[in-house]
């Protein structure tokens, strides 16, 4: 049997049912001209969802063939599932001429298909840092790279939820924020072995590293996220001047990381004093799941920040 089918079998129906925003029907209040309520379409609300329905195990092995869906290269990458407002689907070549010109541009009329992701969560969890910097930085696309399935699936109903959510607001509610979440998006991908698939050389401006699985076991620290092998790939995607960030409540695996991107010659340790003012620092620290975990426990955080240096002159 093949992984899909073990997870499809491990998950019970009256669960499968409930692994997603739940969602109810109302009819949208009718428009002067419209005519009675009664002739406008339903919309479906999506809620928030609840983690307990969307159990997963903690540990992954990302060594196995996990049946990913993954782009032969970036190019090939259909962005316009995640970023409608900023992609435009392959299937509108159907479109007439004047449909296609109307959807081209979003509604700060910048054209389609000129942004790219910049910003990569590399194993998001449950999304938190995503959601928290979104409305700070509205123009900048970020994703989220999880391997677990139910997980992923969290973030996305999550990211789908709060999008509909911001779409019904009034254009004049102060809980409408900037870009409502159409920056953000999420990936089931395993990103110990297909990163340059999804993104091109010098693409990324900033990667995280929050909470990784520390692996205690010597035979298991192969399946660390930083490793010097790794760490050639995230210096092909990463621009240089980005920054890569990583935070632990492990202070073994916090002094593995740094060792390791402090003996790697495309890497520059940046002093914390340096960020203290960042807000995106700040965010790394505190959005997560696990960082409030570990502020709830009185535990410490260990952060190391490395700035990518510039290519080696031939």
């Amino acid at each position: 049997m093949s992984k899909r089918s073990i997870e499809q079998v491990d998950m019970a129906p009256e669960a499968q049912a409930q692994a997603g925003p739940s969602s109810a029907s109302v009819s949208p209040a009718p428009t002067p001209g419209s005519g009675s309520g009664s002739e406008s379409s339903e919309i479906a609300l999506l809620q928030i969802p609840q983690k307990r329905f969307y159990r997963q195990r903690a540990h992954v092995n990302v060594f196995v063939d996990h049946e990913l869906d993954y782009p032969k290269s970036p190019s090939a990458m259909d962005w316009s599932v995640h970023y409608p407002k900023y992609f435009t689907s392959p299937n509108a070549e159907q479109q007439t001429a004047a449909t296609a010109l109307d959807t081209a541009v979003t509604g700060e009329g910048q054209a389609k298909d000129t942004k790219k992701v910049e910003w990569a969560d590399v194993g998001c969890g449950f999304g938190g840092l995503l959601m928290a910097l979104a409305p700070m930085f509205p123009d900048t696309l970020m994703l989220g790279m999880e391997i677990r399935v139910s997980v992923t699936k969290y973030v996305n109903d999550r990211i789908a939820a709060t999008r509909q959510a911001q779409s019904l607001l009034p254009a004049e509610s102060t809980d409408r924020v900037p870009g409502e979440y159409q920056n953000v998006s999420v990936i089931r991908a395993n990103s110990q072995k297909y990163m340059p698939n999804f993104f091109e050389r010098g693409q990324l401006s900033k990667m995280f590293f929050l909470f990784p699985d520390p692996h205690f076991k010597n035979r298991k620290q192969k399946a660390r996220i930083i490793t010097p092998g790794l760490l050639a790939e995230y210096a092909y995607v990463l621009r240089p001047g980005g920054i890569l960030y990583t935070v632990t409540d492990v202070k073994d695996l916090h002094e593995w990381m740094a060792s390791h991107l402090n003996a790697h010659p495309l890497f520059d340790p940046i002093p914390t004093e340096d960020l203290k003012d960042d807000p995106i620092l700040e965010a790394a620290r505190t959005a997560t799941e696990e960082g409030k975990k570990v502020e709830r426990n009185k535990g410490d955080k260990w952060v190391a920040c490395f700035r990518r240096r510039d290519d080696p002159v031939d």
